[in-house]
């Protein structure tokens, strides 16, 4: 055996460390189609996000006039025309599943181009690069500055740069808190400082992960930090339409004048590593498909200009099937790209995305705009009165979900020779079918007493309410009456 070496050990444990040391990443600044589209989603993901809570929305005066707005404090969800009471939940659920379900359809007809264009951490951090670019300059003098030692140009350089990544993330996180108030109102009290301090601690924590996670950690959060790539490559086959490089048309790689030499033919891959400078993950596709590829195509832009200079044709690296490019090396044709995004598992994605879309619209379509349900007393369970009656006691809730005040009559459906009255009436004066007032857009907590005649027995009935008004609608809801010979059955 050999003797126990220390130093080897010690210099074994440095080249296997438990993680990757981070790399710097510059990207270059490229023109070419795919980055055009980029700019297109990010300058109507930051539209979108920034200017919807300014948008108004006529709901008639009982309503906000929020287009799209979160109100917690009234625990309701409007947009537009639509608005969602906690009840309907479903609604929300149903639209987190179709996101979900969405994000399945995507991944599997064109890969991961959610996280190429539109996720917020990609967009966010395309945003910070090109900061970088105004303030630093591009690839090369980012470089230099990066390696410079600390002086006054350095120091004022990244003080410009961070200060503008603050400001974006300020607004970021401030803009944040807007789809939870009214816009005009809540920037005047945050200005003010009369604001609730949740308003202030969301967008102090919104703006300092912003300035984090956009401004320093970048492509860490992509590939260690967010689940989604590895469910998005476990779910991509070889009939996905990814960012692949054509190793068969690109290797052996070798320059313009090495190729010139080379005593063999040299493919097409010039070797210019531009498809690497321009990623914002800084991956070599050339290495096939990895975790850190997000699919933003910005590659294919660099490669089709490099291919273009040196008179080659395009598509070295191109969106491309697994699939179609073992076709395409074999010289076979390959299969029509909507043929290929459209394929059976697309299909299925995009049946479920559908079917669970038209059933809440469905659902949407069919709902009631009001709402009963009724709580009846345990303690005492009913109350004997001095002529022998026996009276039980309800609290009822009703929901008016118009945005004007509505008119509803409660009425009585079995417990035949009984009648029902309010604490705001006599039991003298109680009746089969009562008439009550609801505010708009609230849910009126009513006490009412059932009353039925000595010799009741226990019995089942319902409460229902109807809307008097020429829309319409009713609602029902069941429960018990009890006497001294038991519960109702």
């Amino acid at each position: 055996m050999h003797a126990h070496d220390p130093k080897l050990s010690a210099d074994h444990s440095n080249e296997i460390g438990l993680y990757a040391k981070r790399k710097s990443v510059f990207p270059k600044a490229i023109d070419g189609p795919f980055r055009r589209f980029k700019w297109l989603v990010m300058a109507v993901c930051l539209a979108v996000y920034w200017g919807t809570p300014w948008i108004r929305w006529d709901r008639g005066p009982y309503a906000p006039d929020q287009a799209v707005l979160i109100d917690m404090g009234n625990r309701r969800f409007f947009m537009f025309d639509i608005e969602i009471w906690p009840h309907e939940f479903y609604f929300v659920a149903g639209l987190l599943i179709m996101a979900g379900v969405g994000l399945f359809l995507l991944t599997s007809a064109v890969g991961r181009a959610w996280c190429g264009y539109a996720c917020p951490q990609t967009v966010w951090t395309d945003l910070f690069q090109h900061v970088d670019r105004f303030v630093d300059g591009d690839r090369n003098a980012q470089m230099r500055l990066q390696k410079a030692p600390w002086g006054p140009a350095k120091i004022a350089r990244r003080a410009l740069k961070w200060s503008i990544y603050l400001l974006i993330s300020f607004g970021t996180g401030g803009a944040w808190i807007f789809y939870f108030a009214d816009a005009p109102t809540l920037q005047h009290e945050f200005w003010t400082g009369t604001a609730a301090p949740v308003a202030y601690a969301t967008t102090f924590v919104l703006t300092m992960t912003t300035f984090v996670l956009g401004g320093f950690m970048r492509e860490q959060v992509c590939i260690y930090m967010c689940p989604w790539p590895r469910i998005q490559t476990a779910m991509l086959d070889e009939k996905s339409l990814i960012v692949t490089y054509k190793d068969w048309r690109g290797e052996p790689r070798g320059s313009v004048k090495a190729a010139l030499k080379a005593a063999t033919p040299l493919g097409d891959c010039i070797d210019c590593m531009q498809c690497v400078a321009v990623c914002p993950t800084g991956i070599d596709i050339r290495e096939g498909p990895q975790i850190g590829c997000i699919t933003c195509a910005l590659c294919i832009d660099a490669c089709d200009k490099a291919m273009a200079d040196v008179g080659r044709p395009r598509g070295l690296i191109d969106y491309c099937t697994l699939e179609n490019a073992e076709r395409e090396k074999r010289g076979q044709p390959v299969t029509p790209v909507l043929r290929s995004i459209f394929h059976p598992r697309t299909l299925v994605y995009l049946g479920v995305w559908s079917a669970i879309g038209l059933a809440l619209l469905f659902a949407l379509g069919q709902r009631a705009r009001l709402d009963l349900s009724v709580a009846k007393d345990r303690n005492p369970e009913y109350v004997t009165l001095s002529d022998g009656a026996v009276r039980n006691a309800y609290t009822l809730k009703l929901r008016n979900m118009e945005e004007r005040p509505r008119t509803y009559r409660i009425a009585l459906q079995g417990l035949e020779a009984g009648a029902i009255f309010t604490d705001e009436m006599d039991a003298a004066t109680a009746a089969r079918v009562l008439t009550v007032d609801v505010a708009p857009d609230t849910t009126r907590q009513l006490r009412v007493y059932a009353l039925a005649p000595r010799g009741s027995k226990p019995a089942d009935f319902a409460f229902v309410l109807a809307a008097t008004d020429k829309e319409g609608g009713s609602d029902l809801a069941a429960t018990t009456f009890t006497t001294a010979q038991g519960n109702g059955q």
